[in-house]
């Protein structure tokens, strides 16, 4: 981590469903105000949508676009303040409107993944440490 006591990269984990499992990590230079506001509200639970190759949902916290992100690529995480939404991306494409980047997520197979996930599922985001991923 370096001597910085300002960490900008911050590892968290989205549960989907009872076993699937991706990892990622914030990074607090792309939208520090919003990703402050997340992590004081995480562990959050919460209901899948999805649209197109995006799966989306609700936080409940409430914020403006702070910095917009005018595309977005497979395996980034961005907030979405129309729906009040995180958003995953599984591919490269135009947000249905205006999002705040966060960071990003890894997978090893986009489409395989996005294939075991639909509309109605739960889903967990929580804050982890380095080590547990």
């Amino acid at each position: 981590m370096g001597n910085s006591t300002f960490v900008s990269r911050i590892p968290i984990e989205f549960t989907i469903g009872n076993d699937l499992v991706l990892t990622g990590e914030l990074n607090s230079v792309l939208s520090p105000r919003t990703i402050d506001r997340l992590l004081k509200k995480i562990p959050i639970n919460s209901r899948i949508h999805i649209w197109k190759k995006e799966l989306y949902f609700e936080v409940g916290i409430r914020m403006g676009v702070e910095k917009v992100a005018e595309t977005c690529n497979a395996g980034d995480i961005a907030y979405w303040p129309q729906g009040d939404a995180v958003c995953l991306f599984f591919q490269t494409m135009r947000p249905f409107s205006k999002v705040s980047p966060l960071g990003q997520f890894t997978s090893v197979d986009f489409e395989k993944v996005f294939e075991q996930i639909h509309s109605g599922m739960m889903i967990k985001i929580r804050q982890t440490t380095s080590s547990e991923v």
